[in-house]
């Protein structure tokens, strides 16, 4: 059985306000960890998220986009997994996820 627990960081913080979801998702790194999450639909492994940058590296990332609200972080069966906040961040700011991220899955097709 798997069992799911959001991590004791502390309580999810809020969905940022518009600017601070924009300079989150501006960098190429972290909307790339963003546009597979959201194709994956769900919770997946850190490792997962990245190919071209360092695991200290991409600390830096998760951590900046869970400060604007966009990710959260799970302990699946004792591993890290990261997960995207869409419905919060539909609530807060309508239309931008979905708008982003079929950008970026247009990006690259192209």
């Amino acid at each position: 059985m798997t069992q799911t627990t959001p991590t004791t960081d502390s309580a999810t913080p809020p969905v940022a306000a518009l600017p601070v979801v924009l300079a989150a998702l501006q960098d190429p790194v972290r909307l790339e960890m963003v546009r597979r999450l959201s194709n994956a639909d769900g919770a997946v492994r850190c490792a997962a998220l990245y190919d071209v940058i360092n695991k200290s590296t991409a600390t830096h990332h998760f951590k900046v986009l869970r400060e604007a609200g966009v990710i959260e972080r799970l302990v699946v069966d004792g591993q890290t997994q990261q997960r995207l906040r869409n419905a919060d961040l539909d609530r807060a700011l309508p239309g931008l996820l979905d708008s982003v991220v079929d950008a970026a899955n247009r990006a690259v097709q192209d």
